[in-house]
């Protein structure tokens, strides 16, 4: 057994910046758990499948490979990762899941624009007619033609974004002022910026310019509008800093906000169309019950439904706060088990402090646990099967098995009894019409 003296340095690399210094770090991690020399977790139902990367933003730093391998060490169901606006780190967290012999999703998020709820907030707050939402359990990042352009559209669209909102904050923090290319293209490996690292990148630059701590803590006092005695504060707490970067100039009343109209994001139609077009699952993304958007919790997934919707994220740690947040968890949780719509969970992990993985054995979430790890399953099965063309909702699926209950109860049971090596090792069975026959009456 490998000590952990021997394996920090693994680790670090696993994290490295240099994508060919995690290969090989991945390689070497993945030799030793074959050979079971890495202590790992007993085997559980925890999972988190709702990962940020660096190739978005992730609170610790983690790639793709990092996150593959610390679901694997820590005994998870399942690990999947979700990134805004690209698709860069699926092929990278692909191999590595599948080295590591772990379960796995794939996924993107954006916001788009729903013209039926155009007036009302839905889970993204003030912004009427704006949703977060996802595309979960793409097979690999290369993408067939007709879904090229609408990648592109996405990546370019967050970019000028963020160019815009730099050119609106730098008047305001001036002399601190970004350069794009110089001081935030860095910040990532394949230039997709998000507001947090321009956060990241106006708190460095500051230190950079401001070295005498006294001068810097007047600067941010008359910026963020504060004493010098709470800037002095911040400026000791990075994380708590760059969020009142962010609230004072990123966010709804900041110079650097950039209200958002219906032609600011695709229409849910045209993302989903996308989603499925690459053989994934148009997924809603649900915050808390709270707004008039998800104050009718049937109306918002029927909708959802109708436009292809087909399965529902949680973030729970913000959903069980209060006594109002848990009653709309369990009232959103019931709507889906109703209509037998899958729900995954995550805790997203794109802000320093978040959980790496929720407690679904923890009140008030144990009630739901065998929900949300039968969510992590049919996504897992899901990505195991789309690489013979038969994913969720894929033609097979629609023609083999149309009732919701038993194609959830099907992929469910290949997420169940796979993992991807166990998978390779008899991948030519589906072409055996005898065995599938034996594998979905097994569901009903």
């Amino acid at each position: 057994m490998i000590s952990k003296d021997e394996l920090k340095p693994l680790e670090q690399e696993l994290n490295s910046p240099d994508r060919a210094i995690r290969k090989n770090a991945q390689s070497e991690l993945a030799a030793l758990f074959r050979n079971r020399q890495i202590p790992t977790e007993s085997a559980s139902i925890l999972h988190n499948m709702h990962c940020h990367t660096i190739y978005s933003y992730n609170g610790y730093g983690f790639t793709p490979s990092f996150i593959a391998y610390l679901a694997r060490k820590s005994g998870h169901l399942s690990a999947g990762i979700i990134d805004f606006d690209v698709l860069d780190a699926v092929d990278e967290f692909k191999s590595c899941a599948e080295q590591f012999d772990i379960n796995y999703s794939c996924g993107i998020e954006t916001r788009v624009f729903v013209k039926e709820l155009a007036d009302v907030a839905i889970n993204s707050p003030g912004e009427p007619g704006i949703a977060y939402h996802l595309g979960l359990g793409f097979s690999n990042g290369e993408l067939p033609p007709c879904a090229k352009q609408f990648a592109c559209s996405l990546r370019n669209t967050a970019a000028e974004r963020i160019q815009t909102m730099i050119k609106l904050v730098n008047g305001t923090l001036d002399p601190i002022r970004l350069d794009f290319q110089a001081d935030v293209v860095p910040l990532t490996p394949a230039g997709n910026a998000t507001e947090r690292h321009l956060c990241q990148a106006y708190r460095t630059k500051a230190e950079n310019i401001f070295p005498d701590r006294k001068t810097r803590a007047e600067f941010w006092s008359k910026k963020l509008n504060t004493s010098v005695t709470d800037a002095d504060k911040l400026i000791s707490d990075p994380v708590k800093l760059e969020a009142k970067i962010r609230s004072c100039t990123m966010k709804k009343g900041g110079v650097g906000y950039i209200a958002p109209t219906a032609l600011s994001f695709p229409a849910l139609e045209d993302f989903n169309a996308f989603v499925v077009a690459c053989g994934a699952i148009p997924t809603i993304a649900w915050l808390d019950g709270l707004s008039k958007g998800e104050a009718d919790v049937d109306r918002l997934l029927d909708l959802h439904i109708a436009k292809g919707g087909a399965m529902l994220g949680i973030v729970p740690d913000r959903n069980i706060t209060d006594a109002r947040r848990i009653a709309e968890l369990d009232r959103v949780v019931a709507a889906c088990v109703d209509r037998d719509m899958p729900i995954i969970i995550g805790t997203e992990m794109n802000a320093p402090g978040l959980k790496l993985v929720d407690d679904i054995n923890a009140e008030p979430l144990k009630k739901h646990a065998e929900t949300f790890a039968n969510g992590a399953r049919i996504l897992a099965g899901h990505t195991l099967f789309s690489k013979l063309g038969r994913g969720y909702l894929s033609d097979w699926a629609k023609r083999e098995l149309p009732e919701k209950n038993r194609r959830n109860a099907f992929y469910a049971q290949l997420g169940k009894r796979f993992s991807p090596s166990r998978f390779e090792s008899v991948r030519n069975w589906p072409e055996e019409v005898e065995k599938i026959k034996i594998l979905i009456d097994s569901v009903n």
